[in-house]
């Protein structure tokens, strides 16, 4: 029999188990709803004196209570914040547990307290503001909990009915500080221990995101690849068990025998997807590298117009080659370079979805090098932007230039995806392309899309359609995001060569 230990988020309780555990009940399963100390309702005792140690001895607490009888199996669900006292606790009882699941959750490392987690970049800054005012005697020890319209912000409430949602608001409980402000200690023993992770990807998740972020050699996420880990998708938002509880209830019991799919490690079957060849031929055209930029000058004379290349992310800091040296990227700006006009590709530094801010500067700064150049005609520039440098469009959308002729991004994220915590922030393209006026923008859309990002470019379409923005759409149907390398087809190449065709012409006009 396997026995489930299910360790709730932040605000929360055993209560939001309900329908799930009467599932795996209904199915053999032994069911325990951990109450975390301090969140048993709105009426909790204060949190003074709560922190993860605590919910760590909650958890441990359980664990002990389930008898060692032969083939029974422990499998431990944590979801959002109960990652961390699920990982603590497993860490300290290695050998008791068959699984770990981690629900919509990441993977918390040993020394990093739980606030680190908190998807909302200005809510972490209220935590740590709130922390900081209070002592030890006084009375900042508690974090409230969030009004009904404010879930959104610690998750994607899609697919929760409103009377679960009134529910959860109702009974939700201050999450005590310390829970989120002390930080996990673990001395490897749960690296063993078999793990599932179950992915919301109307949270912004999917398996296919984690494998790119593998691919991409993000040191943090090699593990992910290994025959003990499985993954699960389930197409809802952060909240699955009010969403959708009999999905993940099966799910779980599924994840409890092993199944579930399993990564590929980066380079098992060869190049990862972004270091194959570019799709086309390009002339074999020289770069001249300054800092982080790298020029590629056409053979004309005279100032010419440029096109910036940006590439996505984020990308890890520590990812060799870096992206001005992929071959996706390289084949753009040669492409451009041999019909007659400068191919620009740059380093910028989104290694980290809190780092728009800071790439969108590397960007600014890089253009405007690029800009400064004799042999590059100032007033006739444009950008182009790819995958997850989609965002960073925004500031160029929102008051674009005069000297910028032309923006082009291909398979871009253009919305904060809901796991980014940017909600409120200025990188949201699909606002800023109210205020875009003429600027003439052609996105390249691949047909088989990430729903996740799908959703994001439909957003932006239908923004861009009610104000009037000048927008061409060049499809490609049967392409994949990144399709210049993991689709080579007659298909992916004349949508290649149909958005040069009109950068350039807008450049050239």
């Amino acid at each position: 029999m396997t026995a489930f230990i299910l360790v709730p988020g932040m605000f929360t309780g055993p209560h939001v188990w309900q329908d799930v555990t009467a599932h795996l009940i209904a199915a053999g399963a032994e069911v325990h709803a951990v109450a975390l100390t301090g969140l048993r309702g709105p009426r909790a005792a204060t949190g003074a004196g709560v922190g993860l140690e605590t919910h760590i001895a909650d958890v441990l607490a359980v664990i002990d209570s389930v008898g060692a009888v032969a083939g029974r199996e422990i499998v431990l669900v944590g979801h959002d914040y109960g990652i961390h006292p699920v990982l603590g606790a497993a860490d300290r009882r290695a050998e008791r547990i068959a699984r770990i699941v981690h629900l919509d959750a990441g993977m918390p490392q040993d020394g990093v307290p739980a606030l680190a987690a908190v998807p909302d970049q200005s809510l972490r800054r209220q935590v740590a503001e709130r922390a900081g005012t209070g002592t030890a005697e006084g009375t900042e020890r508690e974090l409230p909990p969030p009004a009904r319209d404010e879930w959104q912000r610690w998750g994607s409430t899609a697919g929760v009915p409103d009377a679960a949602l009134d529910r959860l608001t109702a009974r939700a409980a201050p999450q005590p500080l310390g829970t989120l402000l002390q930080p996990l200690r673990l001395t490897g023993a749960v690296a063993a221990v078999p793990a599932t992770g179950v992915l919301c990807t109307g949270n912004g998740a999917s398996i296919e995101m984690v494998q790119i972020r593998v691919d991409l050699g993000d040191p943090a996420l090699q593990a992910l690849a290994e025959r003990r880990v499985t993954f699960f998708e389930l197409p809802t938002g952060h909240w699955p068990m009010l969403s959708c509880p009999t999905e993940l209830a099966g799910v779980l019991l599924r994840a409890a025998a092993g199944e579930g799919h399993r990564l590929k490690a980066a380079g098992a079957a060869g190049p990862p997807p972004h270091l194959r060849p570019f799709l086309l031929d390009v002339p074999e055209i020289p770069r001249e590298r300054t800092g982080n930029v790298d020029l590629y000058l056409p053979g004309a004379e005279g100032p010419r117009p440029a096109v910036v290349f940006v590439h996505g992310g984020p990308v890890p800091a520590e990812a060799r080659p870096t992206p001005r040296d992929w071959p996706t990227l390289m084949g753009y700006a040669r492409y451009a370079a041999g019909q007659g006009v400068v191919g620009v590709t740059l380093d910028h530094r989104l290694h980290d979805v809190a780092d728009y801010e800071r790439a969108a500067g590397d960007v600014a700064d890089a253009v405007e090098l690029v800009r400064a150049d004799p042999r590059v005609d100032a007033d006739r520039v444009a950008l182009w932007f790819f995958s997850g440098g989609g965002p960073i469009t925004a500031d160029w959308l929102g008051s674009p230039p005069a000297w910028l002729r032309c923006l082009a991004a291909s398979y871009p994220i253009l919305a904060p995806l809901p796991n980014w915590g940017l909600a409120g922030s200025r990188f949201h393209p699909a606002d800023a392309v109210a205020d875009a006026g003429a600027l003439p923008v052609v996105l390249t859309r691949a047909g088989l899309e990430m729903p996740e990002i799908a959703a994001t470019v439909e957003e932006f379409q239908a923004a861009a359609k009610g104000s009037g923005a000048d927008v061409e759409v060049v499809d490609v149907p049967h392409g994949r995001h990144g399709f210049e390398t993991l689709d080579p087809t007659d298909e992916s190449r004349e949508a290649v060569h149909r958005a040069m065709r009109s950068v350039l012409a807008h450049l050239t006009a």
